[in-house]
This record gives structure tokens, C-alpha cells and sequence, in this order.
């Protein structure tokens, strides 16, 4: 027997959007969850076909519920429990850089102090840093 309807927070928590139940109802209270345009409390429940966003940091996920469960199961048996709508430009955050891509001022181990030109040039790029940072 399928189920119908669960609590938002059993689902969010089932299909591995959270990883524990509480975080589920604390972002639910915070309201960082919606069905459809309201934002609801955690013992809102959620149906077949009903559309999810889910903000988590800077990104706002996006889940249609094709099959309602209340127990959490493994990853590969989650995966078509729900289907996720957000658009791939919206997983990477845009006001998030990632630390990857940073320039970084690294001097050989060993080498003594910097040289004054050195120093200046190091001073640069933090500067161009922090000004990325501003202009977002």
C-alpha cells in the first residue's frame, strides 16, 4: 500500500534533501521551505505531484514529489522517489565563489622574507579580492 500524504519534514528527511529530521523542521520553522509559493510549517503535508523549493546558503533547490515515502532509504533506491527541478545554473552559487578558483600568493619554503616588489604584488591581489567581494 502507497502512501498519499506525509509530513514535509519526514520527506525532505527520506529523500536525503537533509540529513537529519530536525534540520528538516528547523528549516520548515525558518522558512526555508515552500509547497508551491506558501511557505509551511514542518507538519505540512506534502502529496504526489506537489512542487518543493527548499533554499539551502544561496541556492534554491527545486523537487517535484512522484512518490511519497516516510522512511529513509538508500540513495540509489531515493532516487526516483522525487524528481529535481532545478535548473543546473542554480547549483552553483553565483555569490558563493568557490576557494578553487582564487589566486593565491604562495612563496617556496625556505626563501627568506619577501621583496619589497614581491610584498607589493601580494598586496595587489588581495586588494582585487576584496573588490571582487564588494562589487557582488
Amino acid at each position: 500500500m502507497a502512501l498519499k500524504k506525509t509530513r514535509i519534514d519526514k520527506y525532505l528527511w527520506a529523500i536525503r534533501v537533509f540529513k537529519t529530521r530536525s534540520l528538516a523542521t528547523n528549516a520548515c520553522k525558518g522558512g526555508k521551505v515552500k509547497i508551491g509559493d506558501t511557505k509551511v510549517k514542518a507538519s505540512q503535508m506534502v502529496s504526489i505531484g506537489d512542487i518543493i523549493e527548499v533554499k539551502k546558503g544561496y541556492v534554491t533547490y527545486t523537487y517535484k514529489a512522484l512518490e511519497i515515502i516516510e522512511k529513509r532509504l538508500s540513495a540509489k533506491l531515493v532516487a526516483d522517489k522525487f524528481e529535481d527541478l532545478t535548473p543546473p545554473e542554480n547549483k552553483v552559487s553565483k555569490r558563493m565563489p568557490s576557494v578553487f578558483n582564487f589566486p593565491v600568493a604562495q612563496r617556496k619554503q625556505g626563501t627568506g622574507r619577501p621583496t619589497k616588489k614581491e610584498r607589493r604584488s601580494m598586496d595587489q591581489l588581495h586588494e582585487d579580492i576584496d573588490a571582487w567581494f564588494e562589487e557582488e
